[in-house]
């Protein structure tokens, strides 16, 4: 019973992120814009499971992000340095983490898109 509670808790906490953080949405969407890419360029499975690992990366930092941001709020209402420093430290995480995954994407999709140009244009 106690393994069924942990996977509920971990499927609420998704959820509260789908629904109340903004972010996380956009980070979802574009995970659909490029899953739906790979599968129209036609991108090798190594290929689509590096954008999958990258993409989970900044999915994951958000999720971290969100916690801290929320034990940081409830634990001061005040101005504090140590509070600040921790919730820019998080969203730097996530900021690292999308600038991989959008490197990741440049160096996959490039040469795909570089291809298909190429036999749209018979070149």
């Amino acid at each position: 019973m106690k393994l069924i509670n942990s996977f509920k808790f971990a499927i609420a906490g998704f959820l509260h992120c789908v629904k109340h953080e903004r972010n996380f949405r956009i980070h979802l969407l574009a995970a659909t814009v490029i899953i739906s890419l790979a599968v129209m360029f036609d991108l090798s499975r190594f290929e689509i499971v590096v954008l999958i690992f990258a993409i989970a990366l900044v999915l994951i930092t958000e999720m971290i992000n969100t916690a801290i941001e929320r034990v940081v709020d409830h634990l001061t209402t005040e101005h504090n340095e140590s509070a600040k420093i921790a919730k820019d430290v998080a969203a730097g995480a996530v900021f690292v983490s999308a600038v991989f995954a959008a490197i990741v994407g440049a160096v996959v999709f490039i040469p795909a898109a570089v291809s298909a140009i190429r036999i749209f244009f018979n070149l």
